[in-house]
């Protein structure tokens, strides 16, 4: 899109989006029968694009921070096995084994860690809030990059229909010139002049065509698929009538500076685990021992026992009482990384108020330049129409026949160009909002991710040997579709109406 950084979309289903926006932009669009929605490019990018399957799988790894962070506030209990042999035993000790088999057991419960595990275990949470709101970021992101994408084939098509009715009309006109010219009608500068518009014409249609072609592959890469025939699409939920009203939803919504907001709250719990660093730590241990000397001890003899056994309870406190300065370094460090964060969490603020700010403006602007090429179109149309008339009775010559062609030309381009500019500042301007989530999308058609079923699956386990199965990669790669010159294109879009 047109370097617009805005993050969130939303509000309504794409079912149920009804603002006049639509109304403008299907006038100049229309749609083609079983062709791909909006809503089947958003579905396919929601499922398979690599940015938000990647972020997704970031949120997971987010989610264990909080077992990662309890585990040192639970039971530790370890065992040790031991095999000996006595291969040069004292000379004064007669009762040296020459073998032994041992183990031992040890259990250590933690009773208080200074406030580390707990602010741990508290920052650990904030964290994954944070995942969870920098995911439902991406999303956004990635759903304004399939919208635009999705608008920018669609502009493209027509376009590159534009300029190629511009050159059979050209190639007409050049056909005529030449006939007039044979009869004496005309000149040959006439004839030189229809030459070289249409050579100009075929190449903006080759340069249409590459654009249309660059647009393909950008659609490939975020949606997943080459585009087939788009339809025009949908309305557009209510927008803001000002831009201050922006602003407000945004501040409250964005999920950028919900983010920021949560990493101030993680960095502010960091203090409090520095802080454990230099207080007391008590905890309670256990130990249990085995020996068998394997019938060695003594030689053998009767009355020794060949089988120790013991076991060991009782408290254990640790008191730091110089560390070098290592904890004092820790908070401070901590306090400096919250005062980063304050200031992150402003900065954040700031950029999603430009952007709601910005978008808004955008919208509004595009709108203008809408209802502008509108008249215009229809004023060249006229303009046109009259010329023809007029070189019909000798007032007019063929160039300007072909400047009134041309500058029609430009101004339905315009047109079609300021309605994608529209659609897509108005569905930014609903991005920067913060309502860009896949259930805002009318999405629900299928399975959605939910980015609390993994927290909840993993948050009680305590079990060392846990895992999940190997990773496999969801997106596809499209390394095997062929390139987009290979891959007829479907144009939805003619010349636009009035």
């Amino acid at each position: 899109m047109d370097r617009v950084t805005v993050k969130r979309m939303g509000g309504a289903a794409i079912g149920r989006w009804t603002v006049s926006i639509a109304a403008l932009i299907a006038a100049g669009l229309p749609t083609v029968a079983s062709a791909d929605t909006l809503r089947d490019a958003l579905a396919q990018t929601y499922a398979s694009n690599p940015t938000l399957t990647g972020a997704r799988a970031g949120l997971r790894a987010t989610d264990e921070g909080v077992a990662i962070a309890r585990a040192p506030g639970l039971p530790d209990i370890s065992a040790e096995a031991s095999y000996r042999r006595f291969v040069k035993r004292s000379a004064n000790s007669f009762t040296s084994p020459k073998k032994a088999l041992g183990g031992s057991v040890t259990a250590t419960v933690p009773l208080y860690e200074g406030g580390f595990v707990r602010n741990s275990i508290s920052a650990a949470k904030a964290r994954v809030e944070q995942g969870r709101a920098s995911l439902q970021a991406t999303e956004g992101d990635v759903f304004t990059q399939a919208v635009a994408a999705y608008m920018d084939v669609i502009r493209d098509s027509a376009i590159v229909d534009l300029n190629a009715g511009n050159v059979k009309v050209l190639e007409t006109n050049l056909q005529a010139s030449k006939d007039r010219f044979q009869v004496g009608d005309l000149t040959r500068t006439d004839v030189a002049q229809s030459e070289a518009r249409l050579s100009v014409a075929r190449s903006d249609l080759q340069r249409a065509q590459a654009n249309l072609d660059f647009s393909r592959q950008t659609y490939l890469e975020v949606v997943g698929k080459f585009p087939g025939n788009l339809e025009a699409p949908p309305v557009l939920p209510g927008l803001p009538a000002a831009s201050d009203d922006a602003v407000e939803v945004a501040v409250a919504n964005n999920p950028d500076l919900a983010a920021a907001r949560q990493a101030a709250r993680a960095a502010e719990y960091d203090i409090g685990v520095a802080e454990g660093l230099r207080m007391p730590k008590f905890s309670a241990f256990g130990t249990g021992n085995y020996v068998d000397y394997q019938g060695t001890l003594g030689g053998g003899r009767a009355g020794l026992k060949q089988i120790d056994k013991t076991a060991t309870v009782g408290l254990q406190a640790s008191v730091p009482i110089f560390q070098g300065g290592e904890p004092g370094a820790k908070v401070r460090q901590a306090q400096a990384r919250k005062s980063q964060a304050l200031e992150a969490q402003t900065a954040a603020e700031r950029a999603v108020i430009a952007d709601a700010r910005v978008a808004f403006s955008r919208y509004q602007a595009a709108l203008g330049v809408i209802d502008s090429s509108q008249e215009a179109v229809s004023a060249n149309e006229l303009a046109l129409e009259g010329v023809r008339a007029e070189q019909g009775v000798g007032t007019r010559n063929v160039l300007d026949v072909l400047n009134a062609e041309q500058e029609l030309l430009n101004s339905r381009s315009t047109l079609i160009s300021a309605k994608r500019d529209a659609y897509v500042a108005g569905f930014a301007l609903l991005a920067a909002m913060g309502r860009a989530q896949a259930r805002d999308l009318g999405l629900d058609g299928g399975s959605l991710y939910d980015p609390v079923a993994n927290y909840r699956r993993v948050h009680g386990k305590i079990w060392d040997w846990g895992s999940d199965p190997k990773p496999k990669p969801i997106a596809a790669s499209t390394k095997g579709e062929p390139s987009v010159a290979a891959v007829p294109a479907h144009s939805p879009v003619a010349t636009p109406e009035k």
